[in-house]
């Protein structure tokens, strides 16, 4: 078998087989597919796709090129969660305690942030003493004894998804929806989770921009967890302005609270609750979506899913005080205004351009070698759809200093005309 034929294959729009995959991934894997041929077959897939089978064939031999996560040790249907990614993103830290508080087990491994979206890691190590490395021991000891954990990606898992990405990366190609696909749930059946739910983030903040695009690469992923024996759903969501108020590290995390304290911000609200309800009937813990929703509103209520989040916080080190002291969190040096320059209605936010903003104050990454400030960060007090007035605030910048390129990259977010918009809905659609 020959890699320069399987290229000619592909170019014609012909079907690989099973066997010429996994000769591909085995070979580029061990370095011996040179990455000018994987290039150009990554190219061929860009213009000819894959079919489903092909698709599910690459996500199987990637998921297995290096490390798996064994989680056979924790008791039950393990369900994980997955996001695409946006700016304001901290559903994991609502979604993952807010389960665990009613019985089921969460093991994750998360990952930082890069460019103007935020990374789950990031926002952890706001926390004082929060740890996110753990061995493998502690990890599944932490799942068995607390119902949750989560941390860093230590081990060398599908080291072959790695090598490709970097390689798409750098020859225009990553925007295949099919190696898109194979690249997220091959790390997610390398994890060992026994069911997916899927937040595939729409809009300017997100990766896929169009809801047409979003739904092929969600159908796709469902499709591939079908074939490799996961159950999976995906929820198409918007990603058009940042979700919640905050976007940051440590003032995600006051968001966080307030979610579970039962005081969020309504979408972010309403987004958590149905990632989590998908979560509950996957888990097998209810029968259905609305008994879930009754049930994860009561674990609020309650303070039942606020507690697990303090006793998941305790578990890995973390000073949990912040929960009623904010002032316990890294706190900026000055939070500057920023006004509105006419009246009428908020008619759109960037969700891009906010991120951007946060990434220049500090709160983010351009490159994987820059350090966070978790202190800095955004509040956006007024969303889309509000009537505002010109002068009003319509954003807080909290900032250690070097603010002017932030402050003004932040007013072009926000667009504001004199008719009110239809608000799009957070959840699209649900797709199973």
């Amino acid at each position: 078998m020959r890699m320069s034929d399987l290229i000619l294959k592909k170019k014609h729009g012909e079907i690989l087989t099973k066997e010429e995959i996994t000769f591909m991934i085995s070979k580029y894997s061990s370095d011996e597919i040179p990455d000018y041929q994987m290039a150009a077959f990554a190219m061929a897939v860009c213009f000819q796709g894959m079919d489903d089978a092909e698709v599910s064939y690459l996500t199987h031999e990637m998921a297995f090129s290096g490390d798996t996560i064994d989680l056979s040790g924790i008791d039950g249907i393990k369900v994980d969660k997955h996001s695409s990614g946006g700016v304001g993103d901290k559903t994991s830290l609502i979604v993952l305690p807010l389960v665990a508080s009613l019985g089921i087990k969460v093991a994750k491994m998360s990952g930082r942030g890069l460019g103007h979206t935020g990374g789950t890691l990031d926002k952890l190590e706001a926390i004082e003493g929060f740890r996110i490395e753990l061995s493998d021991d502690e990890f599944i000891q932490t799942v068995n004894e607390v119902g949750i954990s989560l941390i860093g990606q230590t081990l060398n898992l599908v080291p072959a998804d790695k090598k490709l990405y970097g390689l798409r990366d750098a020859t225009g190609t990553v925007d295949s929806i099919p190696l898109i696909a194979s690249s997220i749930m091959s790390k997610k059946i390398a994890s060992g989770a026994d069911a997916i739910v899927l937040d595939v983030k729409v809009g300017s903040g997100a990766f896929m921009k169009t809801v047409d695009d979003a739904k092929e690469l969600a159908k796709l992923m469902v499709s591939i967890g079908s074939k490799l024996n996961r159950k999976t759903v995906a929820i198409l969501s918007n990603m058009e302005e940042p979700l919640g108020h905050e976007v940051g590290n440590a003032n995600e995390i006051k968001e966080v609270v307030e979610v579970l304290k039962g005081h969020g911000e309504t979408k972010l609200t309403e987004l958590c609750l149905e990632l989590a309800a998908q979560m509950m009937v996957l888990g097998e813990k209810q029968s259905n979506k609305e008994e879930a929703i009754v049930e994860l509103r009561e674990a609020i209520s309650s303070g039942k899913a606020l507690e697990k989040f303090k006793e998941f916080i305790e578990a890995q080190g973390g000073n949990s005080g912040f929960i009623d002291d904010y002032s316990l969190l890294p706190q900026a040096k000055e939070t500057i205004e920023v006004l509105s320059e006419t009246s009428g209605y908020i008619t759109a936010i960037d969700a891009e351009e906010v991120g951007i903003s946060a990434m220049l104050l500090g709160a983010g990454r351009k490159t994987k070698a820059d350090k966070i400030d978790y202190a800095v960060g955004i509040t956006v007090l007024k969303k889309t759809g509000s009537k505002v007035e010109k002068g009003d605030v319509i954003a807080h910048i909290h900032s250690n200093g070097n603010h002017e390129d932030s402050v003004a990259k932040l007013k072009k977010a926000f667009t504001i005309e004199n008719t009110a918009p239809v608000v799009d809905p957070i959840i699209y659609e649900v797709i199973q």
